[in-house]
């Protein structure tokens, strides 16, 4: 059988991330064991954020394995935001969000929409806290494109000027900044 891990997500993207990857665990998500835990997310980092979140919910559920994620957009342009705000600057839905930034950036030209994508996990079991950040570089898009993906996706343009919304997730798996998150912690499970 399979050790358990809780994942602080209600998010059906970042879950099947998570189940893909971490394939040797077997990821529950906090809202499958009947829990509903909000954490304040009030740090000044990704990674803060992301350690604060998965240490109170294991402590909440006695010391259970428990991953969670703190992940955003920082845009040149706009010195970094949304940042770590990057879910509450604005309410609203994702796409919500997303149409708000496009037009903070209307007229900007595309060498100064760089964009950073960047994803942080933490996994804790008790006193133990592994965490992992990564990246992915790119522009903010001029408009919504893609229907595959979740969050920035629609919005987050790569070198080949296609959205993460527009690449398969195959072809995400790939580059996800989640994912090379996640195989750090993985292999710090695997070698614990």
């Amino acid at each position: 059988m399979k050790n358990e891990i809780i994942i602080a997500s209600g998010n059906t993207g970042k879950i099947k991330e998570a189940q893909n990857i971490l394939n040797n665990f077997q990821i529950t998500s906090i809202k499958e064991i009947g829990i509903d835990v909000e954490v304040e997310e009030d740090k000044e980092t990704f990674e803060e954020n992301a350690i604060k979140k998965a240490t109170e919910i294991s402590r909440k559920l006695g010391g259970m394995p428990c991953i969670s994620d703190d992940s955003g957009i920082e845009i040149d342009y706009l010195n970094g935001f949304p940042g770590v705000f990057t879910k509450r600057w604005h309410c609203g839905t994702d796409r919500d969000r997303n149409i708000e930034i496009i037009k903070k950036l209307n007229g900007v030209k595309k060498e100064n929409r760089k964009a950073k994508f960047t994803t942080a996990i933490a996994f804790a079991e008790g006193n133990k806290v592994y965490s992992a950040v990564a990246t992915i570089n790119g522009y903010i898009s001029e408009s919504v494109r893609g229907d595959n993906g979740f969050g920035f996706d629609e919005i987050f343009e790569l070198e080949n000027g296609k959205t993460l919304a527009e690449i398969t997730s195959e072809e995400k798996n790939k580059i996800s900044a989640r994912k090379k998150a996640l195989e750090v912690i993985k292999n710090k499970l695997e070698n614990d």
